[in-house]
């Protein structure tokens, strides 16, 4: 399901990077005339998935209500290398002005949606679906994840508040994995619970205690398989760690139903993206 992206959460964003990045006023575009018209095209130099538009839209529209912007493509299309996906008229010093900001909400977006589609297409036909982890940078989480979705990936939970996943830590400090997992039924009762495990003994306690989702953390190949067979399909199961695009038909293959991710939104390359300007 689609996260929703309140337009309140976008118009804050944007509001801080602009601040970041004009601060008081941009001395370089006053050496344009204040009545100087432009026309701009925005191109993506490489194959990518788009992500980022609102985003994008909300970095001009602050600056100028008088700039339009005529859009060739929409959040999770593919894009081609050299595709013009996008067209700006209006005037110029505010574009000028907004040109890195909203760059930069669209190369970074692009770049989860553009990994996520990578591991999507890599584990095609396969009943497994890519996840997203916390692992996101601050204060961007939701569009993150709002990323991963426009590459085809799913969603974990959004934050601590809304699923129990009870990791090594949690169990060393509960004692066992079925104190842990006591805890949770009694202090957030109606929540689903996953819990970490690392062996095959840890699985079947797990199981034991009906745990809803299993995450497999790091995990061989052999032993994920071993893993599926002993499951059975009593609960979903989530494969983990040291996951990359060239292993990653073989985890989706071994019949776990998740693999997670956390390079999907922490170790990206920013897709290249520029503007290009032309006279009125």
């Amino acid at each position: 399901m689609l996260i929703h992206i309140p337009k309140a959460y976008i118009d804050d964003q944007v509001t801080h990077a602009l601040e970041e990045d004009i601060g008081d006023g941009d001395i370089t575009a006053i050496l344009i005339p204040e009545d100087k018209l432009t026309m701009a095209e925005i191109v993506c130099r490489e194959p990518a998935i788009l992500c980022g538009k609102n985003w994008f839209n909300s970095v001009f529209k602050k600056l100028s209500p008088e700039i339009e912007l005529r859009w060739q493509k929409n959040d999770g299309d593919e894009i081609h290398a050299d595709e013009v996906i996008c067209d700006l008229s209006g005037p110029a010093r505010p574009i000028l002005s907004g040109e890195r900001t909203a760059l930069n909400f669209l190369q970074t977006l692009s770049a989860t949606a553009t990994i996520t589609h990578q591991f999507v297409k890599a584990i095609a036909g396969t009943s497994s679906r890519i996840l997203d982890t916390r692992k996101t940078i601050p204060g961007y989480r939701l569009a993150q994840k709002y990323a991963v979705h426009c590459g085809g990936g799913s969603n974990h939970r959004l934050g601590l508040y809304d699923m129990v996943l009870i990791k090594e830590n949690h169990i060393i400090a509960a004692g066992s994995i079925q104190a842990a997992v006591q805890a949770a039924k009694q202090q957030a009762p109606g929540f689903e619970i996953e819990i970490e495990v690392e062996t095959l003994d840890e699985l079947e306690q797990a199981l034991a205690c009906d745990a809803d989702r299993i995450l497999l953390d790091n995990m061989e190949l052999s032993l994920l398989k071993r893993a599926v067979a002993i499951n059975s399909g009593h609960a979903e199961l989530e494969a983990s760690g040291n996951v990359n695009l060239d292993n990653v038909r073989q985890i989706a293959e071994t019949g776990v139903d998740y693999i997670s991710i956390g390079g999907i939104t922490k170790h990206i390359n920013a897709i290249d993206f520029s503007m290009r300007f032309s006279d009125f």
